[in-house]
């Protein structure tokens, strides 16, 4: 089994991808709004802060902040992952995901990267609002409606995205 070793960082700000099983699917979009119902539970329950957000069909970046002292990203993830799926039937599952009692919805792992500086927190913002352009789903940041891009003009000017 792999030992994943993550910062003992508390109050960190952190770059997200989190895909779908199915590389195939529009799940995401299509139940948008499951997803947001996800989140603003989890974010009850265990605040964070979101920096940067944007839902493409089979995959989710964005940057939380989480709070002073806090570093349980991984408890977030894990309940926005379930109760996203929970409306889902199963999808074909690994032994790993049956182990666990999970639908199969999500992609195991996620991949996270603990934003140093400015610098590196305009590249990830850029990085969030470009991806449905980088993609072919729009042309422009701002024709995505499943963005934060929309919420976030006070950074469009520094980025050069307008």
């Amino acid at each position: 089994m792999s030992t994943y070793r993550r910062p003992r960082l508390t109050g960190a700000t952190i770059f997200f991808t989190v895909n779908l099983a199915n590389r195939q699917s529009d799940l995401l979009v299509r139940e948008i709004d499951t997803l947001r119902q996800a989140v603003r539970l989890t974010r009850e329950e265990r605040p964070f802060g979101i920096e940067a957000w944007v839902v493409l069909p089979d995959h989710i970046h964005c940057i939380w902040r989480l709070p002073a002292g806090d570093r349980a990203y991984g408890t977030r993830w894990r309940l926005i992952k379930s109760r996203f799926s929970r409306p889902w039937p199963k999808a074909p599952t690994r032994f790993s995901h049956d182990i666990r009692q999970e639908r199969g919805i999500w992609q195991k792992r996620f991949w996270k990267h603990h934003i140093r500086d400015d610098a590196d927190f305009a590249a990830h913002l850029r990085y969030c609002w470009l991806n449905p352009v980088k993609h072919g789903l729009v042309t422009r940041p701002e024709d995505w409606a499943f963005s934060s891009v929309h919420r976030d003009t006070r950074y469009r000017s520094e980025l050069d995205l307008v």
